[in-house]
């Protein structure tokens, strides 16, 4: 090591005596030691601004005491010292150096100095002992910015390897974490081999060891580490019985370290590096093979590794795949899964289960099927209840279709089969037994009339709902939005807007396709047809009704109207639209979402479906907000039928007309010259009396045979996802309105809150589990909330792991609305008089924070992290 120069040294020393005196001082003496001697032959030579050098022989130690405490009282003096005392009797000058101040010019203490050290001999013995660590400049710098008032060697150490990790945080726990993300191959990790560089490697072993337990002398590696740091911390969640085999990579007595790391960590920002890490201590463990022998509900409450997750859907999954539904088992596990680490990668296999299991209660409640007489009260059954199948079967294959965006080798062909289970509950059970009940129950009146009697239609809505409104009224028209999405949309629209809101209906003219139901929305006396070119086109009252006349017809009902599609709104400027809708009466908004994906790829309906709730939501605010409109209804011209799996050739029958006959044929409907007589197919009265043809439509969900693609996706026909229009009434509530005022609460939707159930408030245990209650349940007014809850002491820090409530129980029994939440303490000591709380805390920060006061009494002996001496 090259020595210091002379130069500096004076340097140092003049800019010392530079300084002001301490108070009641007149002078300053410092003592300057240089035990190794590198500047005993230069003292001589010292000259310096404001003080005078005496240097110390051994021998002169009487005449120097002398000297500075009678001779001369008021000079300011440095007493340059080469000699070490064996014991501090012999040092005469020990009294005057008490009160002196202290130089060293060796490096280590320049270093010490430089990084704001104290002069502790411990702390000499660690810079010298690393000084190839302590020889850069840059690394004794970032030494200095951790410097917290840091006393002893144990510190020091802690920020030199914060310094090689490249961190600003000195605590053992950060340093683990950051070694351990750098890669579990000691080899390539290069945090690690710099630790191993600067011969800190063994320093850095002996923290570990004190924290989790692992030792494993020179054979340590960090892969090891990990295993025994996530079963160690596993077994705070399972029991020993479940890891017979693997002791040697547990250590229980460190079992509340290991799980308090390993739980901060996962709910850190460096989630991506631990899903490597827990798939690596899998796969070393073979712990899925294990895990997939042990009842699920022993699974539930660990979250560390993500093979649980595929453990738990393995077991439910291949259930379903065999008919067996335990749907309590499924609806608990999605309910305490989904609050863990890792449920976003497989969310939408857990959101797939749970839909399949709404699906199944479905079942078990209409086992019995569907026997209504009436078409009027089949009708109120489905737009009050049975929609609901509809919907679950939109959302399973919403959460089947993500789930193909990422194969999972081990859930994928899993996942298949309970698709198929799913398909013959909707197509073979829903479909068919609610589609023939419909089919017999409404086959008089469609043969008569054409429609369904004491039903609403949709060729009345201008009649009944524009022409007598007395204010700005905006229809939205979405092409197939059939009712059970628009019960969604009507569900979010409430939550999230300050409005009534209400679901109505109406039935589709048939045939159920957009030319036929786009005509009837319009104003209209009368609806007629005429054949060009063997393409039946519509008339409202003469006029044609093609997209380009819609703005005419509706314009010749009332001047003040206008007819404009969403897509040419979104590109126009909000002063071009408010200028459109200037001195409107009535405003029609055509959308087109799901039937031009239906057209286009049937295989993306639903979540194009899940697109049209989104930009509808927009179209209303947009009326709201440019057209100051008081009034929006939204509609559709037809609904659709759509099923995943490919159809069968029982689902699909000829028409058995000749060619000569037919005027019109699709999937789901036949339009035929009078006279004609198809089997199997059953008729409905042409809404066109005078055009002179007959029209008929197969029952149930069947297909009638035609070349060409498409039939999966289909409308036209006559079942109730088809004929059953929606028709959303929105009133927007202004804040300044009387009905406002009179009511807030009933428009304003706040997040339902969360209270502790639990009544003890004394904690005796390290783990222990507490009951809480969701106080509303979740509806038009009231929204989900997602809650936090973790125990800080008085001082706010966080003494507990982190556990979170979704809170979006719709159901209006009180039982139902109860959450059971386990709770870790960190490992550290507990004092019986002081307060800790427990936080309740809302993440949208909407409802405010909730403390409850808790007392710990547990006894617990916390070792500090003093592995260096």
């Amino acid at each position: 090591m090259a020595n210091v120069d002379i130069e500096t040294v004076v340097q140092d020393l003049n800019r010392r005596f530079a300084k002001p005196l301490p108070e009641f001082y007149n002078r300053r003496i410092i003592f300057w030691y240089d035990e190794d001697k590198e500047f005993e032959d230069k003292v001589d030579d010292v000259v310096l601004s404001n003080a005078t050098l005496v240097k110390l022989t051994g021998t002169n130690n009487f005449a120097v005491k002398k000297l500075l405490c009678h001779d001369d009282k008021s000079g300011n003096y440095v007493v340059y010292s080469p000699i070490s005392y064996a014991e501090p009797d012999d040092n005469w000058l020990i009294g005057m150096e008490q009160y002196s101040e202290e130089y060293r010019s060796d490096l280590n203490s320049i270093w010490m100095s430089e990084m704001g050290l104290p002069a502790s001999a411990a702390i000499r013995k660690l810079i010298k002992e690393y000084r190839k660590f302590f020889n850069s400049k840059e690394r004794r710098g970032k030494v200095a910015q951790l410097n917290n008032d840091m006393t002893s060697a144990k510190e020091v150490v802690l920020a030199s390897m914060a310094v090689i990790c490249g961190i600003k945080d000195i605590q053992p726990n950060s340093i683990m974490k950051a070694v351990i993300g750098a890669g579990i191959d000691n080899d390539t990790n290069e945090k690690y081999q710099s630790l191993v560089n600067y011969n800190m490697d063994s320093l850095f072993w002996d923290m570990v060891a004190q924290g989790t337990g692992y030792r494993d002398g020179e054979e340590a590696t960090l892969g090891k580490l990990v295993a025994h740091i996530f079963m160690t911390a596993a077994t705070r969640t399972m029991g020993m019985e479940h890891f017979v085999g693997l002791d040697s990579f547990i250590s229980i007595p460190h079992q509340s370290y290991c799980y308090d790391f390993l739980s901060d960590w996962l709910h850190s920002d460096d989630q991506g590096k631990i899903y490597d890490i827990a798939r690596y201590v899998e796969e070393e463990l073979n712990l899925y093979k294990r895990f997939k022998k042990i009842d699920i509900s022993y699974l539930a409450e660990t979250e560390c590794f993500p093979c649980i997750n595929e453990c738990i859907l393995t077991e439910i999954m291949t259930e379903i795949g065999d008919h067996i539904f335990r749907v309590e088992v499924i609806e608990a596990m999605v309910e305490k899964r989904r609050t863990m680490v890792w449920y976003d990668r497989v969310a939408n296999h857990y959101d797939g289960i749970l839909q399949a299991a709404n699906m199944q209660v479905f079942f078990q409640e209409h086992s019995n099927g569907f026997h209504t007489v009436e078409a009027k009260q089949v009708w109120k059954e489905y737009t009050e209840e049975y929609y609901k199948m509809d919907t679950y079967y939109r959302l399973y294959h919403g959460a089947f279709a993500k789930s193909l965006t990422i194969s999972y080798p081990l859930l994928d062909d899993l996942y298949k089969h309970v698709t198929e289970v799913v398909e013959g509950l909707y197509k073979n059970w829903f479909l068919g037994q609610l589609g023939n009940n419909w089919s017999d129950a409404c086959a008089d009146n469609l043969e008569k009339y054409g429609y369904i009697m004491d039903i609403p239609k949709q060729r009345d809505f201008y009649r009944t709902k524009i022409a007598s409104a007395n204010n700005k009224v905006v229809v939205i028209i979405s092409d197939a939005f059939r009712y059970e999405v628009a019960a969604s949309l009507a569900e979010q629209l409430r939550r999230e807007n300050r409005a009534n809101v209400e679901l109505g209906n109406c039935q589709a003219i048939f045939p159920t396709v957009t030319k036929y139901g786009m005509a009837a929305l319009l104003p209209n006396s009368e609806l007629t047809t005429e054949n060009k070119n063997g393409i039946i086109s519509v008339y409202a009252d003469g006029k044609p009704t093609d997209a380009n006349y819609r703005d005419g017809i509706l314009k010749k009902a009332d001047p003040d109207s206008l007819a404009v599609q969403y897509k040419a709104l979104l590109m126009k400027k909000t002063t071009e639209i408010s200028e459109m809708g200037k001195n409107k009466n009535v405003i029609y908004i055509y959308h087109n979402r799901v039937d031009d994906m239906g057209h286009t790829d049937e295989t993306q309906i639903f979540p194009a479906c899940d697109d049209a709730i989104a930009e509808l939501k927009n179209a209303v605010n947009m009326s709201v907000n440019y057209f100051n409109a008081t009034k929006i209804y939204i509609t559709a011209d037809h609904g659709f039928l759509y099923t995943y799996s490919p159809l069968s050739e029982d689902d699909k029958l000829d028409k058995t007309t000749v060619s000569s006959e037919d005027v019109e044929v699709d999937r789901r409907y036949l339009i035929t010259t009078k006279g004609a007589k198809p089997d199997y197919l059953l008729p409905v009265k042409f809404f066109d009396e005078n055009a002179g043809y007959d029209a008929f439509a197969p029952r149930e969900s069947i297909r009638i045979k035609k070349s060409g693609s498409g039939l999966n996706f289909v409308h036209g026909g006559i079942s109730l996802q088809e004929m059953v229009v929606p028709v959303v009434n929105y009133t927007p509530v202004s804040t300044k309105s009387k009905a406002y005022k009179r009511n807030a609460g009933k428009y304003d939707t706040k997040p339902v809150e969360l209270n502790l159930l639990s009544a003890n408030r004394k904690i005796v245990n390290m783990s222990f589990i507490l009951n809480f209650y969701q106080k509303d349940a979740v509806s038009d007014n009231r929204s989900q909330a997602n809650y936090l809850l973790y125990f800080t002491d008085s001082n706010g820090v966080q003494i507990s792991d982190t556990q979170k409530i979704i809170a979006d129980k719709v159901s209006t029994d009180g039982q139902d609305r109860t959450f059971r939440c386990s709770f870790n303490l960190k490992s550290q000591a507990y004092s019986k008089t002081e307060s800790y709380y427990l936080n309740i805390v809302e993440e949208s920060n909407e409802v405010p924070p909730q403390k409850e006061e808790f007392h710990i009494d547990i006894a617990f002996a916390v070792d500090s992290f003093d592995f260096f001496s």
